[in-house]
């Protein structure tokens, strides 16, 4: 349904993500993987939102000059952001063992921002999930990085792995933000791609 809206459009994916990769593929689209290696920094006054709009598009003007006229490029960001910081992929083991302990028996949001660039202009759009862990034991955080090892991560964690079935309590808002990308606001984004664009 959407291929046959974007006829005519290319669609590249800035991400090495296999999650993201994966919705891609579900929402039967044809995409291309384009890739370039970002240093992921932005100015310590930016907060939540700013952030990952900050980073999605850091990483779509990479590739200024270098989109064709019949090409979307999409690129985006995702971080975890608890009581006003940013929890981004863990360093290490330790580091992650550290976030996931932060985030035990908290409510935190996760931030993703998806920013659109063609040839004419570039747009960003962003969605917020909560998530609420319960009291996530040292046994249970231990074995979870032991066993799945998350450190590709934003907050050291993936809803759809087993600490997601066994310690989260409750989520607002949208599933997939969580695992990394707005798959609702992707796909009305690029089903009205067309008449947005017109001349």
């Amino acid at each position: 349904m959407l291929r046959d809206k974007l006829k005519g459009y290319k669609i590249i994916l800035a991400s090495g993500s296999p999650r993201r990769q994966q919705f891609f593929n579900d929402l039967d689209l044809d995409f291309e993987i384009r890739l370039k290696d970002i240093e992921e920094i932005y100015p310590n006054e930016l907060q939540g939102i700013e952030i990952t709009n900050y980073l999605a598009q850091l990483k779509s003007n990479a590739f200024e000059g270098e989109i064709a006229a019949n090409e979307i490029l999409i690129t985006s960001d995702t971080i975890v952001w608890l009581n006003s910081k940013a929890l981004g992929k863990p360093k290490d083991y330790d580091d992650a063992f550290a976030i996931l302990k932060s985030l035990s028996n908290e409510t935190h949001e996760v931030i993703t921002s998806v920013c659109f660039k063609t040839i004419n202009k570039t747009e960003t759009i962003f969605d917020v999930t909560k998530v609420t862990f319960n009291q996530l034991s040292d046994e249970a955080i231990h074995y979870y990085l032991e066993y799945y090892k998350p450190f590709d991560q934003a907050g050291a964690y993936g809803i759809q792995e087993w600490i997601g079935l066994v310690g989260i309590t409750k989520i607002d808002g949208s599933y997939t933000n969580v695992v990394g990308l707005p798959t609702e606001k992707v796909y009305l984004y690029l089903s009205h791609f067309n008449a947005m664009n017109k001349d």
